[in-house]
């Protein structure tokens, strides 16, 4: 985003951070075992990311279009609110998510990079494409990450909320 002026009032109003998983949170590579069992590989400071959100009020929900164990079994350790898969329109669990949490969309982030993210892009007051996102992903994105998918997207997102919500704060653990 090259209005940093713009960057921080939405970052400022951000309360729930949404996002996809392949190809953020991972690389987007499924890796396959002879006897067909699918494996991912998760970044580590993602998961720190969504813990320092929680630990400073801001809510995490996973979105994915798959419906794998892999995923399921992966949010089960981090510190999100809520684990949404198989879900083909993303943005149609906008308005019910907003209901939920008693916020408005201005209020919520969207990290995504594919073309199954770019509706609920879209809506959101803040969205975010990884550093490889596709080119549409990143047309739409009001911020396009430093890093690729897997890399620490998350993290990258994460910090720079929590930096802008919270400037002179030290003590983030």
């Amino acid at each position: 985003m090259k209005n940093s002026v713009l960057l921080k009032k939405k970052c400022k109003q951000i309360k729930l951070v949404l996002t996809d998983v392949d190809g953020v949170l991972t690389d987007g590579g499924m890796y396959y075992t002879n006897k067909g069992e699918i494996m991912k590989k998760f970044h580590t400071r993602d998961g720190m990311g969504m813990a320092l959100l929680k630990k400073n009020n801001i809510s995490t929900i996973i979105i994915t279009k798959e419906k794998t164990k892999i995923v399921i079994s992966r949010a089960k350790k981090l510190p999100v609110n809520e684990t949404y898969v198989g879900i083909k329109k993303k943005e149609s669990l906008l308005p019910k998510i907003c209901k939920k949490y008693k916020i408005e969309k201005n209020n919520v982030a969207y990290i995504g990079d594919d073309v199954n993210d770019l509706e609920i892009m879209k809506h959101v007051g803040f969205s975010i494409s990884p550093k490889d996102g596709i080119k549409l992903a990143k047309e739409i994105a009001d911020y396009v990450c430093a890093v690729k998918g897997g890399e620490g997207v998350f993290r990258e997102v994460a910090d720079l909320i929590l930096e802008i919500q919270h400037p002179k704060k030290k003590d983030w653990y």
